[in-house]
């Protein structure tokens, strides 16, 4: 199953006066753009860190591309994570996969977020997704200006994760739809 981090109105359980105005403003935004990088921490890996770019857009659009080659794209209805070094991709319902990781929501659908987490305005304008479900992490978020600056959680294995957004920023013209639908490439293997 994929196991990916990566938006109306805020329908998560709290109410808007106590959250941060960036986030409030996040929720209306219609695309984004940033670098970003991702780190992890963990007793059996120790520090890894991958850069790349995200691209997303409403409606559930998403495009993530690593440096290092994998391909994310989600279309609205399908998520697609594409290893160009192995030349192999996966397919998934996009729905599915905000189920099987809700904090991929923080990103394409904040107010799906309701029946997994509590939003709670926290010290020096952060964000604090409290898990109404067992399982689930507990998500700190920054940001300004409308737009998110920080995720950190720590994954079930007890690791730290952190995704930093470098230079996030609106861009002043729509994408165009083909960024958010997956191209294969000939001669990938496609796995179930």
């Amino acid at each position: 199953m994929l196991r990916v981090i990566f938006g109306c109105c805020l329908a998560v359980v709290s109410q808007a006066a106590d959250l941060p105005g960036w986030w409030v403003s996040f929720q209306h935004l219609g695309r984004l753009e940033s670098g970003f990088v991702q780190a992890s921490e963990s007793a059996v890996f120790g520090t890894l860190r991958r850069q790349g770019t995200i691209r997303l857009a409403q409606g559930g659009r998403l495009r993530v591309e690593y440096r290092q080659g994998l391909v994310l794209v989600a279309d609205g209805r399908t998520l697609v994570q594409y290893d160009p070094a192995a030349r192999t991709a996966q397919r998934t319902d996009l729905r599915a996969a905000a189920l099987d990781s809700p904090m991929l929501n923080v990103l394409l659908n904040p107010a799906a977020l309701a029946g997994f987490y509590r939003a709670e305005g926290g010290a020096t304008g952060a964000v604090l997704l409290e898990p109404l479900r067992a399982g689930l992490p507990r998500v700190e978020l920054t940001g300004q200006g409308g737009l998110p600056r920080l995720i950190r959680w720590t994954d079930p294995t007890g690791a730290k994760q952190s995704l930093e957004f470098q230079n996030p920023r609106v861009p002043g013209q729509a994408y165009d739809p083909s960024l958010f639908t997956f191209q294969a490439p000939a001669g990938i293997r496609w796995i179930n």
